[in-house]
């Protein structure tokens, strides 16, 4: 057989130095492209838009969030009307998975006891607790109880617990708690929870009242600790930790005397009670300085109106008679009032219309005089005639009127309105028809009749602190505007003191025993929702204002009452039932306050002066003294010189060296908060009351920004 030759195909050969040129090149090639990127990423450290180091320092740090607590509000002397607490919501675990890692079983196993405790403690039926325990979805893991379940105090959650029912459980909440109950609920207002999608904490935010206006400077700002950690998780042991210091909440005090707010809100549901009232409006202030001693209204703020309206600053309404007190003052300012001058009284056709007085058949021929004594509508169309609708106009707006009162704190205020636009509409207003105002523009207005012809504007915010104390920002009485003379004002009071005393004056109810007192009643009829007023028997507002003592008042006292449903006495008697004991308590506390001290002294410079010679001078004036420091010289003063502080009050004297720890039993929160701020001590506290215990011993050197933790307890 002859052989066959096999000819090599060339082109399959590999050509050795070839293919070790084209393997040389390849890897080349990714040593340049590796090594253009190691550069780029070396000098620029970021990967496709990622910064390296912060990858980096995510992956090995770890960091958490430090809730900052949120601030207090207090009243005038200190007491908490506002604090911190934690709320409960009780939950069931009923899925037969939950269980032990030994396997034993952790969910609820006996439902039926378990819903007969949890009715009995939650106030729901034993069924309906059943039911919900037997979800008709049989891969349901857990459940909850609705509204009764959730919001439990801590006393509701350790009752549950002591029964160590298995599968029942709790998830705690921040909460806000207001130790007074309602008191001063309009004005204080809500907080609610709510979520941080990033984190998933909770935090309470400000919804109402001065929780809202205040809420950035309550709710301070979170910290963030950050430490450094292994691959696996674990903390460096060298690891410092960083991140953000926590900035608690600052502390918001208000000017509300607890006494009297407390007799405001007890008188206001007794008539509340008693009327069934749509609504009610009452407040307390000082004449000289426009600050707030007390407010309220109802209904109040509760879980069940949620719905919230200070009606003091955003409800406008017609005011009724209580307007003739300006239209009284402007007329006399003006020179156009002469109380002899006589008018027919009952009716007054005026612009096409007709002017009544509440009696329809008037009292005859009578003088302006009687007219303030009777609150005669005629009678004051009259004195508004007299004197001009410019002149009017001209202190309507004077007085505060037609634009808001502006209270610091109390946000969102009713301007009021009035249209002004003829002789009819000119004079009603006169008698408190065809202008509307709010309960806070007349409270304002009225100062300037009690002061002197100074109007004041009204405040509640007497100053708002740090978390240690320091004071972010104090609030003075501001006088805003003098829209009458001092002669008017003791001129006005002088006929307002007839409204209760003279036979034919409308205010004989308010007379107060053992005290002299100036007012005017008002009756205002309501418009309807068709522009023509509303015709029932009760459908008015019944308001009082009243100024005590008559002369050279101290105090003024608002209240409005808004379509009483029941109505055994008239509504002059109904009134006096809030503002009578009011008035008498206040009177007769000062009266007390005159017989033991002289009331205030001013302040003396004692800056440099022998601590022992300053601290006597002080107490021979019936001021209570607290000397911190080891000098022996006055370095500071806890009141500046000059401003007039009360008898039995707590001055603090100051010497410089080392400080040490006073005693401070029986002291106010407020005495506690002052010496907190000056030592830069962080001051804590539970309860209400006076001090029973603190945590730093007498006689303890003290360190700045040390924690003083204090409990308070009622005497």
């Amino acid at each position: 057989m002859p052989k066959i030759r096999i000819k090599a195909n060339k082109s399959n050969q590999r050509d050795p130095k070839a293919f070790g040129k084209w393997l040389f090149f390849v890897v080349g090639a990714l040593f340049v492209v590796f090594g253009i990127r190691f550069a780029y990423i070396s000098i620029g450290k970021h990967v496709k838009g990622y910064d390296l180091a912060t990858l980096a320092k995510q992956r090995y740090t770890s960091s958490s969030t430090i809730q900052a607590k949120r601030g207090k509000i207090y009243d005038a002397n200190g007491g908490t009307l506002a604090t911190n607490t934690s709320r409960y919501t009780v939950y069931a675990i009923i899925s037969h998975s939950y269980k032990s890692t030994s396997g034993k079983k952790l969910y609820v196993q006996n439902k039926r006891k378990t819903a007969k405790i949890l009715a009995k403690q939650l106030g729901m039926s034993e069924k309906k607790v059943y039911q919900l325990l037997n979800p008709a979805n049989k891969k349901t893991y857990q459940v909850q109880f609705g509204t009764k379940g959730s919001n439990l105090t801590a006393s509701q959650m350790l009752k549950i617990k002591q029964y160590h029912l298995p599968g029942i459980k709790f998830t705690k909440t921040s909460a806000r708690e207001y130790p007074e109950g309602n008191f001063l609920s309009q004005i204080l207002g809500q907080t609610t929870t709510k979520v941080n999608s990033k984190t998933h904490q909770t935090s309470l935010v400000g919804t109402m009242g001065l929780e809202s206006y205040f809420n950035k400077i309550l709710s301070g700002e979170n910290g963030v600790k950050s430490v450094r950690q292994d691959v696996y998780g674990y903390k460096l042991s060298s690891s410092e930790a960083g991140g953000r210091k926590v900035k608690d909440g600052g502390n918001v005090y208000t000017t509300i005397d607890e006494q009297v707010q407390n007799m405001l809100e007890t008188t206001m549901q007794s008539v509340e009670d008693k009327t069934q009232a749509e609504s009610l409006t009452g407040i307390v202030v000082e004449a000289k300085t426009g600050k707030i001693l007390a407010a309220s209204q109802r209904p109040n703020l509760t879980s069940d109106t949620p719905t919230w309206v200070n009606a003091l600053t955003q409800t406008t309404y017609e005011p009724g008679s209580t307007m003739k007190i300006f239209a009284l003052s402007a007329a006399i300012n003006s020179g156009k009032f002469n109380p002899n001058k006589t008018y027919q009284s009952g009716s007054y056709s005026l612009g096409g219309g007709k002017i009544t007085d509440w009696k329809t058949e008037g009292w005859g021929t009578i003088t302006y005089q009687e007219a303030i004594d009777r609150s005669s509508n005629v009678g004051f169309a009259h004195i508004e005639q007299d004197m001009g609708a410019k002149t009017w106009l001209k202190y309507i707006k004077a007085f505060g009127f037609l634009k808001a009162a502006k209270v610091y704190g109390l946000g969102q205020e009713g301007s009021g309105s009035t249209t002004y636009s003829g002789s009819l509409e000119q004079a009603n207003t006169a008698f408190g028809q065809g202008i509307t105002v709010t309960g806070m523009q007349i409270i304002q207005a009225l100062t300037a009749v009690a002061n002197n012809g100074k109007m004041m504007q009204p405040y509640i915010i007497s100053k708002v602190t740090d978390s240690n104390g320091k004071t972010i920002k104090k609030i003075k009485p501001k006088q805003i505007a003098t829209p009458i003379t001092s002669k008017t004002s003791k001129q006005v009071l002088n006929y307002l003191k007839g409204v209760i005393y003279n036979d034919d004056g409308t205010g004989q109810a308010y007379k107060v025993d053992g005290y002299t007192i100036a007012g005017k009643t008002g009756t205002a009829q309501i418009a309807g929702s068709n522009g023509s007023y509303e015709t029932g028997t009760y459908d008015y507002i019944y308001s009082f204002a009243g100024f005590a003592p008559a002369n050279n008042p101290r105090y003024i006292v608002y209240v409005t009452m808004t379509k009483p449903k029941t109505v055994d006495q008239s509504a002059e008697n109904t009134i006096s039932t809030i503002t009578t004991p009011i008035i008498k308590f206040l009177l007769d506390r000062d009266k007390s306050a005159s017989k033991k001290s002289p009331g205030t002294i001013k302040m003396p410079n004692l800056i440099g002066m022998n601590i022992n010679s300053a601290a006597k001078s002080l107490t021979k004036n019936n001021i209570s003294v607290t000397t911190l420091g080891s000098g022996k010289k006055v370095t500071k003063q806890s009141v500046t010189a000059g401003e007039r502080v009360m008898v039995k009050n707590r001055i603090f004297l100051l010497t410089g060296g080392t400080y040490q720890m006073p005693d401070v039993s029986g002291w106010s929160q407020a005495d506690v908060n002052e010496l907190g701020q000056l030592l830069g001590l962080k001051v804590k506290t539970s309860g209400t009351g006076f001090v029973s215990k603190q945590s730093i011993t007498q006689g303890t050197t003290i360190k700045q920004g040390q924690t003083l933790t204090v409990t308070l307890a009622k005497k």
